[in-house]
C-alpha cells in the first residue's frame, strides 16, 4: 500500500509524530533491536518448505542512513547468521503458522515472506506477507537450483511433503538503481542506456518501458542487478561491475550492499 516506505523507525519523538500526522491511521509497534532477515517459505497448505535467508537494505543511502524505501539491495546467503536459524525459524514460526491456519479452517497455499528481527531474546517476527520480497527474490531464485515452478505446482496440488529444496552454494548479491529523488518524489521518462551483458549478472527490470524509441525510467526502483560468484566479494564485484555502466541522469544506487558480511566472510 506504501511501496515498503510506510513505516518510520526512529529514536527521534518528533520525526514519529510528524510522520504520524500525515497518516489517518498509525499502528505503534514495539521497537526491535537486532539485524532483520527474510525468510520465505511455499505451503501447500499441509507442509511448507523453509527456503535459505537473505537480507536487504531498506534505507536510500550507505551506511543505513536516509528515508525508507521499498529496498536498495539485497544478499544471500547470510554467512553471519546462526546455522540453525532456517531450522529454528521452521520451527517456531513458520509450521506453527501453518498448522494454526490449517486448524481454523483457512489453509495457506502459497508464498509466505517471514520478516524477522534476531533480537538478544530470540528470534521475533516483524511481519508477515503473503508474496516474494524485493528484492530479496532477485538474490535468492537464482540460487536455487529446484525449479521454482515446480514447486509452486506442488504447492497448488498438496504435493510438497516430500520435497527437498536444492540450493547452489554460490553467493549473490542484488544492486538496485534508483531514479533521481526516490523514495520521497522519484523523477520519471529518463533515458536509459548503456545497460550490459555479462556472466554470472542478471538485471531485472522494475520501473522501466520501451517508449518506441528505447528504454525509460518509469518507476522509483529501475533496475535490480544480481551478481552471481563464488562468495560474497566476487558476488557484489560483479554486480557493482554491473550497474557502474548504466546510464540514467540522476540515478543512484548504494555502494555498500553485503560489504559488511563479505569482509566478515573472509574474516572466516
Amino acid at each position: 500500500m506504501a511501496g515498503g516506505k510506510g513505516v518510520v523507525v526512529t529514536h527521534n519523538r518528533q520525526e514519529a509524530l510528524d510522520h504520524a500526522i500525515a497518516c489517518e491511521r498509525v499502528v505503534i509497534e514495539e521497537y526491535l533491536n537486532g539485524p532483520e532477515v527474510s525468510l520465505f517459505g511455499i505451503s501447500d497448505g499441509n507442509s511448507i518448505l523453509a527456503m535459505q535467508p537473505a537480507q536487504d537494505f531498506k534505507r536510500a543511502g550507505d551506511n543505513d542512513e536516509g528515508l525508507n524505501t521499498g529496498g536498495m539491495g539485497a544478499y544471500s546467503p547470510l554467512p553471519w547468521a546462526p546455522s540453525d536459524i532456517v531450522e529454528d525459524t521452521y520451527k517456531q514460526v513458520l509450521a506453527p503458522m501453518i498448522a494454526e491456519m490449517n486448524a481454523r479452517g483457512t489453509p495457506f497455499v502459497g508464498l509466505l515472506y517471514a520478516g524477522l528481527a534476531l533480537t538478544d531474546h530470540g528470534t521475533r517476527v516483524i511481519e508477515f506477507n503473503v508474496r516474494f520480497g524485493d528484492p530479496e527474490t532477485q538474490a535468492l531464485i537464482p540460487l536455487l537450483k529446484t525449479p521454482l515452478a515446480t514447486l509452486l505446482f506442488k504447492a497448488a496440488t498438496d504435493g510438497l511433503a516430500d520435497e527437498v529444496l536444492e540450493w547452489k552454494s554460490d553467493s549473490a548479491v542484488t544492486v538496485v538503481l534508483a531514479a533521481e529523488g526516490y523514495p520521497s518524489a522519484p523523477k520519471s521518462g529518463g533515458s536509459i542506456s548503456s545497460v550490459p551483458s555479462i556472466d554470472n549478472v542478471q538485471i531485472f527490470h522494475a520501473g522501466t518501458v520501451n517508449n518506441g524509441q528505447g528504454l525509460v525510467a518509469s518507476g522509483g526502483r529501475v533496475l535490480a542487478v544480481t551478481g552471481i560468484g563464488s562468495d560474497l566479494t566476487e558476488a557484489r564485484d560483479r554486480a557493482y561491475r554491473s550497474i557502474s555502466q548504466i546510464s540514467l541522469p540522476g540515478s543512484f544506487y548504494r555502494s555498500d550492499i553485503a560489504l559488511n558480511a563479505s569482509v566478515a566472510e573472509k574474516g572466516n
